[in-house]
């Protein structure tokens, strides 16, 4: 079973940064795409950011272009969004999402294009 784990959510002012991260287990990560979505409270879930399974295509979302970079480390299994000049409104849960060979290419934003989703870890900015 893929069971994309994230971590690394919290509090931080708005200017700041932060950093997540998303664990897959060794057997599935290589070989699939990887996302961020994130849920605001009263808001549908949306679309940030994605990247190829060997991390060189990408899509971001426009309100994040510029502040949010994604890269993946397939040593670790892992994803990274780094996150800079937080603004408010980028508070909500943030998930990550998984998606076998030939699904999903970057540029799909439909969260139900994922097949495998993370519990979500909060990430509040304050004014």
């Amino acid at each position: 079973q893929v069971h994309p784990v994230e971590s690394g959510g919290g509090l931080v002012q708005a200017g700041g940064s932060l950093t997540l991260s998303c664990t897959v287990s060794e057997q599935y990560y290589s070989s699939y795409a990887m996302a961020w979505f994130r849920q605001a409270p009263g808001k549908e879930r949306e679309f940030v950011v994605a990247i190829n399974w060997e991390g060189k295509n990408t899509y971001y979302t426009d309100a994040v272009k510029g502040r949010f970079t994604i890269f993946r480390d397939n040593v670790r299994n892992t994803i990274f969004l780094t996150m800079s000049s937080l603004k408010p409104e980028d508070t909500a849960v943030y998930y990550c999402a998984a998606d076998p060979p030939f699904g999903v290419v970057p540029s799909d934003i439909d969260p139900h294009k994922y097949d495998y989703w993370g519990q979500g870890i909060q990430v509040n900015v304050s004014s």
